[in-house]
């Protein structure tokens, strides 16, 4: 059993593990801009949540735009807001047959990677965790969302040739965060939500247990998200090999639970936007709760947001969420 996971099936109490960095922005004096550029930022703004919220997980901060900034494609950035990947890089076979590997580091990769070196030297209980991009979904940041997610029936030749070359940058960025001292590695592929659970099944699911098979062992596991996934893609998803997975809004959690075995865990799915930010302090306790309530018979099931939690997330949200998973 991995440490995440044993940490999470053995625990006497109700464990939280929101997706959640940026809040930690205003905490420690800094900007998410400051935080996906420089790890000194970033590990003190996780650092602030953690002891603010006596938090089980630390994670690295979710940026979706890494990965295919080192690709060479252009970004977007903004002091307040996550960076985005603008326009396509490559836009046909052509482009993707001359389309290179990067190596990992080149860019602000390695301001994730020092991130984590720095949580673990922060000596605290938690777990920690790093983060990056799925192998079909960096291929839509490459290629162009929609453009990608068409041509998995027009052009899926293309498809394939693109996504085996992510899935190899990915190994290795997935093996640079063992190297450095993460616990595990969550995985977010996002557009494999966006598509049919059989085109999941099959530009996704074998690229995601490909990385994993590289890198997970008793030390090291890997946490699958998609935050568009339905009921109907739960046994795509399953196909990963992954025994962790982290869901969105859409998903039937306490369905979901129903059809998995006890010892894989299913974590999510409280809407980041919606409850976190958009909502008061009472709904907060009154949406958690029953979440809560509805996944009571389930140890394997960790309560979580269903995807990033923005940097505008009140404090006092925040503080109610924890409070009520304590109780």
């Amino acid at each position: 059993m991995s440490i995440v996971a044993q940490r999470i099936l053995t625990s006497p109490r109700r464990l939280a593990m929101p997706v959640l960095s940026f809040p930690g922005a205003s905490l420690a004096g800094t900007t998410v801009r400051g935080m996906v550029t420089n790890p000194d930022a970033q590990a003190a703004a996780e650092l602030a949540l953690h002891t603010k919220y006596a938090t089980p997980f630390i994670m690295s901060a979710m940026d979706l735009s890494v990965e295919a900034e080192e690709f060479g494609a252009s970004i977007m950035m903004d002091d307040w807001e996550v960076p985005t990947v603008t326009g396509r890089f490559v836009i046909d076979m052509p482009g993707i047959d001359q389309l290179r590997v990067p190596p990992v580091g080149a860019k602000r990769t390695t301001v994730y990677l020092k991130t984590i070196e720095k949580l673990r030297a922060a000596g605290t209980d938690a777990v920690v965790l790093g983060g990056m991009i799925g192998p079909f979904s960096l291929a839509g940041r490459l290629f162009g969302v929609s453009e990608a997610l068409a041509e998995t029936a027009g052009e899926p030749a293309m498809m394939h040739a693109l996504v085996k070359k992510t899935t190899s940058y990915l190994t290795a960025y997935a093996r640079a965060f063992k190297a450095a001292g993460a616990h595990g590695l969550i995985i977010a592929e996002p557009t494999a939500g966006l598509m049919s659970p059989a085109s999941t099944s099959e530009f996704s699911s074998p690229y995601v247990k490909q990385i994993r098979e590289a890198v997970e062992d008793g030390t090291f596991t890997i946490i699958l998200h998609n935050c568009g996934a339905r009921i109907g893609h739960l046994q795509a998803s399953l196909a990963s090999g992954a025994k962790i997975l982290h869901f969105g809004k859409p998903m039937d959690l306490p369905a979901a639970l129903a059809q998995v075995p006890g010892d894989t865990i299913l974590c999510g799915n409280l809407d980041p936007s919606e409850i976190f930010v958009g909502s008061t302090v009472g709904d907060v306790a009154a949406r958690t709760s029953a979440l809560l309530a509805a996944t009571a018979s389930y140890k394997n099931f960790v309560i979580s947001s269903g995807c990033d939690i923005p940097a505008a997330a009140p404090p006092a949200n925040l503080a109610e969420f924890f409070t009520t998973v304590g109780r």
